[in-house]
């Protein structure tokens, strides 16, 4: 893996707003709410690719910075 710092330019946020447990505007805010306060925790400075969970924890999209 290639430990040179990359120019991160993109940030991705998708959800299968189809697949959330419960209201999706509900939900949807709560993804929100959770990856504006994490993502002070990642680096910018080379990609990244998480998992996005709903209130019951379940896989209903990703994120990514590149």
């Amino acid at each position: 893996m290639n430990d040179e710092p990359t120019n991160i330019q993109t940030f991705r946020l998708e959800v299968d707003l189809e697949t959330v447990a419960g209201d999706p505007a509900e939900e949807l805010g709560r993804v929100l709410r959770y990856w504006a306060g994490n993502l002070k925790h990642y680096s910018f400075d080379k990609p990244h690719h998480e998992a996005v969970m709903d209130s019951t924890y379940r896989e209903v999209g990703h994120w990514s910075l590149s």
